[in-house]
């Protein structure tokens, strides 16, 4: 009989969780909704606000992925972002740009370089508390540890930030995106190392909630990397984005004009 802990990590996360593109306002919202409990209300990153939504000015140009639970109550469980370029101005920075403005080594890769349609910024990785309850993690958004997958099959769930970030590459190749940026945690960098997820360290370690590291995934390259332990969740994850977007267009269609408007902040942030 196959228990929590020997049955294939693909299996664990589809039985007890959902990952979805945000392709609606309302999906958007609940992941403002989860951003503001973890990055506000729990670790005062940002400020409190009464309407508990945490939005800045890069979510107009930016796509969005979030967890949810596979049970008869659906809650939210974490959520990614990818922050695109500035249609309207392609040579704005990215968040990671300022912040690293002066650690950023050139020498390995110049973002300003490169063709802006074709980078973007994973940020805004987040965890509910209730999934990451463990000595250690409760100051930091999202949790890690292999001794986990033993444990509660939900509130101990390891794979959650794995997920989280191959459902931002999924995000990114639809968007065209080769080059993925992110400002890491060392111990998330380890982490996806050991799954085989090649991490390019960019530049010098930086302060910003913690020490984090400028680095950067060839989004064409990412799945070729993974060890074969890994690739199972990989694919469970993309099917699961596949199907929504596949939903979302088929809906589209039958009744376009009902479709969702195109992503931005809602005007009443």
């Amino acid at each position: 009989m196959k228990t929590f802990a020997t049955s294939p990590a693909s299996e664990r996360f589809g039985q007890y969780f959902r990952i979805a593109p945000a392709l609606d306002a309302a999906a958007r919202d609940e992941v403002y909704f989860v951003r503001h409990d973890v990055y506000a209300r729990e670790l005062g990153f940002e400020p409190v606000r009464p309407e508990q939504r945490e939005v800045d000015a890069y979510d107009r140009h930016a796509l969005h992925c979030i967890v949810r639970t596979n049970d008869d109550n659906v809650r939210p469980v974490g959520c990614a972002r990818v922050v695109l370029t500035d249609p309207q101005d392609r040579n704005a920075p990215l968040p990671f740009e300022q912040s690293c403005r002066d650690t950023l080594d050139r020498r390995i890769i110049d973002p300003a370089a490169l063709p802006r349609e074709r980078i973007a910024e994973v940020s805004r990785l987040a965890v509910m508390g209730e999934f990451r309850r463990r000595r250690g993690e409760l100051h930091r958004p999202v949790a890690l540890s292999a001794r986990d997958s033993a444990g509660d099959p939900v509130a101990r769930f390891p794979n959650i930030p794995v997920s989280l970030y191959f459902g931002a590459v999924a995000l990114a190749q639809r968007a065209g995106v080769e080059y993925l940026f992110t400002l890491t945690e060392p111990r998330l960098a380890k982490h996806f190392a050991r799954g085989g997820v090649q991490i390019e360290t960019v530049g010098a370690p930086i302060e910003h909630r913690g020490i984090r590291i400028p680095s950067l995934m060839r989004v064409s390259q990412v799945y070729n990397s993974l060890r074969a332990m890994v690739r199972p969740i990989w694919h469970e994850v993309h099917a699961q984005m596949d199907t929504c977007y596949l939903l979302h267009e088929a809906l589209a269609q039958q009744a376009p004009e009902q479709a969702p408007l195109p992503q931005r902040v809602p005007a009443s942030v």
